[in-house]
């Protein structure tokens, strides 16, 4: 019998979520990352990354290898942004463009056996309008799947 609510077509669509495990909050991977991340940039956005090979032991470390396959970081200046509120502002901007566009670097095959660690620093000195900022977050994703084939 056909239920009310059809929870199959849910499981088949794609989710947009950037939730708790998809973000960068530990603060030794971060200093890793700035110390040991290699970076690039596309103006007004600075961005540092870091591949690694993923360890799967067991198959409940697997789940939580799978949550850390990709992790972003943001940050604005506040020596440009002086006001807390242009900084939040912006990295929401960041954060919905990023959120919204992450699937498709989930998808490719650089996420099969590595993870990606991501750390996007906005460096411009004008507040952003969210059409460009989205345009931005588009080519920076763009340059990381082609990673493998930069090198």
């Amino acid at each position: 019998m056909e239920s009310f609510f059809n929870f199959r077509s849910l499981e088949k669509k794609q989710r947009y979520k950037l939730g708790k495990m998809d973000r960068l909050k530990s603060r030794k991977t971060i200093e890793l990352l700035f110390t040991e991340g290699k970076s690039f940039s596309i103006f007004p956005l600075r961005i540092l990354y870091s591949l690694s090979p993923l360890e799967i032991t067991t198959a409940e470390n697997k789940v939580a290898a799978d949550d850390k396959k990709l992790q972003v970081g943001l940050t604005v200046s506040s020596r440009n942004f002086k006001k807390a509120v242009d900084r939040n502002r912006i990295k929401r901007l960041m954060r919905e463009a990023w959120r919204l566009q992450k699937n498709e670097l989930q998808l490719s095959p650089l996420l099969a056996h590595q993870s990606l660690k991501v750390f996007l620093i906005f460096t411009g000195k004008e507040l952003p309008e969210y059409a460009m900022v989205y345009q931005k977050v588009t080519a920076v994703i763009t340059r990381l799947i082609k990673l493998p084939s930069e090198k």
